[in-house]
């Protein structure tokens, strides 16, 4: 594993890479607030083991890279699409095979959609379809957002505080497939808060604002899809992710049974071989 900082314009891109660089490239991108630990490292490894070469990074107002204030976010999810465009630059690879998660999966649509010419394939986790109606989709289940408005409660100068309710939050987007492990969601969540420059300017991803040019282009998407959902996501109930696949002419859907809005280890075999598969065909 090597680490890199990319520099464009006026923004710093924390990077690490995994495996061969003479290897097909893969970019993840990962969702809210999370930065790029969330692609935990065995996850990565075992990708690239598969003969790519695999690419993390921290998104804006996570982990090494830029950081802005809180409530400020002066970016939109079209500059985070360019983010993951000035990667690619940066590591002088001309396309890559993108994966991204939650809002992840909407940034990499909007890359997809924007920049065509450099999408080998498309992998969209836990998202929703970009630019069209989802009003008559189940929506995020109210338990979970009771728990995101205790939010308010915290004191987020704290991270004792902020680790714990984080915490909860794995719990509370947690699939019924599988135990939910609570001493590896903690070391996790201890290593994100404490390793990011200001932890609490990851809440501006709530506020971003993105892919409005895009509206009904969806179905004009060219890139090879494949869409992984679990059946038990929360956030995204599945029926998000069967209108993306329905909506992309010859996505593939890929329901994880009982899964959250979580990529679990007990779920690594079969999501890496769908995307082996994928990015093979």
């Amino acid at each position: 594993m090597s680490e890199r900082i990319i520099k464009f314009d006026d923004v710093e891109i924390a990077t690490q890479a995994f495996g061969n660089p003479a290897h097909e490239p893969v970019l993840l991108i990962m969702g809210a607030m999370a930065s790029m630990l969330w692609w935990p490292e065995e996850f990565c490894q075992q990708l690239a083991d598969r003969r790519f070469y695999v690419i993390r990074y921290d998104n804006r107002d996570t982990g090494r890279s830029t950081i802005y204030a809180p409530g400020e976010p002066p970016y939109t999810m079209d500059d985070m699409a360019n983010d993951a465009i000035g990667i690619l630059d940066g590591y002088g690879i001309d396309r890559a095979n993108l994966i991204g998660m939650s809002l992840g999966g909407t940034i990499a649509q909007i890359a997809a959609l924007l920049h065509p010419e450099r999408v080998q394939t498309l992998t969209l986790i836990s998202t929703t379809p970009l630019g069209i109606d989802i009003s008559a989709l189940p929506q995020t289940i109210d338990a979970y957002m009771e728990h995101a408005a205790t939010g308010e409660t915290v004191d987020w100068t704290d991270d004792a505080q902020v680790i714990d309710f984080v915490v909860r939050d794995t719990r509370m987007i947690a699939g019924s497939r599988h135990p939910y492990d609570e001493r590896r969601a903690r070391s996790l969540v201890e290593r994100d808060v404490r390793r990011a420059k200001n932890f609490v300017s990851a809440t501006n991803h709530f506020m971003l604002k993105g892919g409005q040019t895009l509206k009904g282009k969806l179905a004009e998407l060219v890139v090879p899809l494949l869409v992984i959902h679990g059946t038990a996501d929360p956030i995204y109930p599945v029926e998000h992710g069967e209108l993306l696949a329905r909506t992309v002419k010859g996505a593939k859907l890929l329901r994880l049974a009982g899964g959250g809005h979580e990529i679990h280890p007990d779920d690594w075999d079969e999501i890496i071989s769908a995307i082996d598969t994928h990015l093979g065909a």
